[in-house]
């Protein structure tokens, strides 16, 4: 049997969850699951352990090794299931001679971490586009947030490393990239010269010069840099679809997330991205339910979603973490919470039904995935191939929208 990798949460999850598969069958773990937990909210937690029990029941032979961020945060009550063998914090999952050792517990001091994982990633089990590490870690402390203690403070890869691994990546056929990292925009301050992300990308793009996709994870409008700016105008291979970390649309609810922009940056920053490339499509992390937030406040979040034209909501209702500000904070009732995130969610299936009218009758290029008759376009619209059309996965073919539906466009193949 083959090492299993599952992977909760983030996209570098994903990037190093084939890290970890590589030093565990070299390791010789031939029948082994990994599962690299996620510690956002509370019920990642939660499903990382119903799959970490639902993994001993089909598989009673295996061994079970758990990591991520929560597993590096609360690494005693993770070692304490009787289901799991292996617990492996955050550092030491990412070093080959982690894998060979025996101790139940390999689990150090994260603060500890000074130097980002440069690990080249060969392929991706299962999919056509790529995830490449740039970055780790966060030096921020939202109030909310406990990921900073599961993933460290900020560290950025080398240029080079990134150079050299997109290169191999685009050897192995992958049209698309996705950069990725805890707080990708805080990119490069660590480094000598300190480059910005928006210098690192035009760098990357002028060195790879067959990538034919470049998409990104999420940012913090407050630290989009100038050269990344001129890159949205002027380069199109990089993806006009941004994932923003915006979290909320009130400017007290904000301070009190101790996050570093307040609505008119988010606002002002949609417009000038627009304004310098029109098509460009907005996807954004939101908090319902954040502590003391009233209802004029949450409506203040939904109308940011109309303001800025967001389409891709990612929608979170606030969950404590204990030991973070926020979780002393006054809380919200969690029948409120829900509603609000409820409300959110709706508002959102609305904007991306409002948006997949706009397309009717306009060109798509589409990423063929696996299945060979679907894919995602530039603006990380799902799009259905019409016809039962199959195509080679990791193809890029242009398509006419000719309608949607469950939550697809649908792309007939250009001739």
């Amino acid at each position: 049997m083959t090492t299993e990798v599952v992977n909760f949460g983030c996209r570098l999850n994903i990037h190093e969850g084939e890290v970890m598969r590589a030093h565990a069958m070299a390791a010789g773990l031939d029948d082994a699951v990994i599962v690299n937990t996620c510690a956002v909210t509370a019920e990642a937690e939660r499903q990382a352990r119903q799959a970490i029990r639902r993994l001993r029941r089909e598989r009673p032979a295996a061994r079970i090794i758990v990591t991520g961020c929560a597993a590096q945060i609360d690494a005693p009550s993770f070692a304490a299931m009787p289901e799991v063998d292996r617990v492996i914090g955050n550092k030491e999952k990412l070093k080959a001679d982690s894998w060979t050792g025996l101790d139940p517990v390999a689990v150090g001091d994260i603060m500890e971490a000074r130097e980002a994982a440069s690990h080249l990633v060969e392929g991706f089990d299962d999919r056509t586009r790529a995830f490449l590490q740039i970055q780790n870690g966060c030096d921020h402390r939202c109030t909310f947030c406990i990921i900073p203690f599961g993933r460290g403070n900020s560290r950025s890869v080398p240029l080079g490393s990134i150079v050299d691994q997109a290169r191999a990546l685009v050897a192995a056929g992958y049209a698309e990239i996705v950069l990725t990292g805890v707080d990708i925009t805080s990119y490069g301050a660590d480094l000598p010269g300190r480059p910005t992300l928006g210098q690192a990308i035009r760098r990357l793009l002028n060195l790879v010069p067959d990538l034919q996709r470049l998409r990104l994870s999420s940012l913090d409008v407050v630290e989009i840099d100038g050269e990344l700016m001129r890159l949205i105008a002027e380069e199109p291979r990089l993806m006009p679809h941004l994932h923003l970390s915006l979290q909320a649309g009130h400017d007290l609810i904000l301070k009190r997330m101790k996050r570093r922009h307040l609505r008119a940056d988010a606002v002002r920053a949609c417009a000038e991205i627009r304004a310098r490339r029109p098509d460009t499509v907005f996807g954004a992390d939101l908090i319902a339910g954040f502590p003391t937030e009233d209802e004029p406040m949450f409506q203040a979040t939904l109308d940011l979603v109309g303001e800025c034209d967001l389409t891709w909501l990612h929608v979170f209702p606030y969950s404590a973490r204990p030991g973070t500000p926020a979780a002393r904070m006054p809380q919200v009732p969690g029948d409120v919470r829900r509603e609000r995130a409820g409300r959110l969610r709706a508002l959102g299936e609305r904007q991306v039904a409002g948006y997949f009218d706009r397309r009717i009758g306009g060109r798509a290029r589409v990423l063929v995935e696996r299945s060979g008759t679907a894919g995602r376009d530039d603006h990380h619209a799902p799009v259905r191939l019409a016809d039962a059309v199959s195509l080679p996965p990791g193809r890029l073919v242009a398509t006419t929208i000719v309608g949607a539906a469950d939550g697809h466009l649908i792309g007939r193949v250009a001739a």
